[in-house]
């Protein structure tokens, strides 16, 4: 037994010894030798000239634990400063994919599974352990490169790479793809793949914003020319195009992660006739304050035509406000009401045939009170708002009006 030592090796360590010597390490009798000298007849002792006999005795030998315990806690392997601890497996995005950057496995040793083994090879007489050889020796990382969750997670954002979504507006369009969208997510200063749902879609809601904010023509200044030439600039518009930005945002988050190879228009809450600068198209209403006059242009053709009467121009209450508009409905007959007062009657109700509101209260009826349409009439009597008619123009209009058309109010 003397001399016995054991060589200890381990993931990125030179192998180290520890010594018989320091661990206690010695032979136990078990009384087997004796026994086999005492059996001997010392009359075979001739016989033993001509054959050979094997004699086996166990053996038994002990070590100190403790010491054993101390010398592995000892060991270069051992420290903290010699251990590098194992490191996830994560995904990173590399040229034009998403891939899997396995873990590695580092040398973060279990001093308490070494210390088994070590104890183990012992027992058993070995000259040599490989703590390497037991991955339950070390650290092991928590995500490796086989989890159905990193796989799971390494398809989804593959597919956000793959989508493209095309916008179309007339012959302009707008492609969204995976050389945007990967920019949307965060990555370590290893290229780890962070994953934040809230920042993607916030990517996504101001993608969308600017989206609208570019092509957006609700509430735009635009630039119109007249029957009589003229051209004025309107605003206050109610009509144009407008994405529904809320709808639009779960079509296009749904259609990422699916990875959607798509062309379509936006989601829109409201549509205009044409796309363009001119997005009245060439079928509208013309009201012109200022003339008192009106033109209904069907594919550029005037198909209706009428002197009007505005609101009261004095009054800044009453006057008709400029702007583009759309038919909200039409009813035949209607009573037109003005303010509601606190005994429950109201400023004025007016009984019309006709009656097709396009901007709030103000809209196109008959007004068979009025003594002439056209001219000045509006200075001195002028409506309330509303666009006052000769009551058979007025029914005219009310059977080709379309809820779709332009109405566009200036002076």
């Amino acid at each position: 037994m003397e001399g016995y030592s054991i060589q200890v090796k381990a993931r990125d360590q030179e192998p180290q010894t520890i010594e018989g010597t320091d661990i206690s390490y010695r032979y136990i009798s078990s009384g087997e030798v004796l026994k086999l000298l005492k059996a001997q007849k010392p009359y075979e002792w001739v016989r033993g000239f001509f054959e050979k006999t094997t004699y086996t005795a166990s053996e038994q030998t002990a070590f100190d634990k403790s010491k054993l315990e101390s010398e592995v806690k000892a060991l270069n392997c051992a420290q903290k400063e010699n251990q590098v601890a194992p490191e996830n497996a994560y995904v990173s995005f590399n040229d034009s994919e998403f891939t899997i950057v396995p873990e590695t496995v580092g040398s973060e040793l279990k001093v308490k599974e070494a210390y088994q083994m070590i104890s183990d090879a012992i027992s058993s007489d070995d000259g040599e352990v490989d703590l390497g050889s037991n991955p339950d020796a070390y650290v092991k990382a928590d995500v490796t490169s086989d989890s159905a969750d990193l796989q799971a997670t390494v398809d989804a954002y593959n597919n956000f790479a793959r989508a493209s979504i095309t916008y179309t507006f007339g012959d302009e369009t707008v492609t969204l793809d995976g050389s945007t969208i990967k920019n949307w997510l965060q990555f370590d200063e290893k290229g780890q793949l962070i994953q934040d749902d809230a920042s993607f879609k916030q990517h996504i809601v101001d993608y969308v914003a600017q989206l609208a904010a570019d092509h957006d023509t609700v509430g735009t200044e635009r630039q119109f020319q007249t029957t009589s030439g003229r051209t004025v600039s309107v605003s206050g518009s109610a009509y144009g195009w407008k994405i529904d930005q809320d709808g639009e945002v779960a079509q296009l988050t749904q259609e990422i992660q699916s990875g959607a190879q798509t062309t379509r228009e936006p989601v829109y809450s409201m549509r205009a006739n044409s796309y363009g600068v001119n997005d009245l198209g060439n079928t509208y209403i013309e009201v012109d304050l200022t003339e008192q006059y009106m033109w209904y242009y069907q594919d550029g053709n005037v198909i209706f035509e009428s002197d009007i009467v505005s609101g009261l121009a004095s009054d800044p209450k009453r006057k008709t406000p400029p702007g583009i508009f759309t038919l909200y409905y039409k009813k035949s007959p209607d009573v037109l009401r003005g303010t509601k007062k606190a005994d429950g009657t109201y400023s004025y109700e007016q009984p019309v045939t006709y009656w097709m509101p396009f901007n709030g209260g103000i809209g196109f009826h008959d007004a068979d009170w009025q003594p002439y349409f056209g001219g000045d009439r509006y200075l001195t009597g002028g409506s309330h708002g509303c666009i006052n008619m000769p009551p058979d123009k007025a029914g005219e209009l009310y059977n080709i009006i379309q809820y779709n058309v332009p109405i566009v109010c200036f002076y």
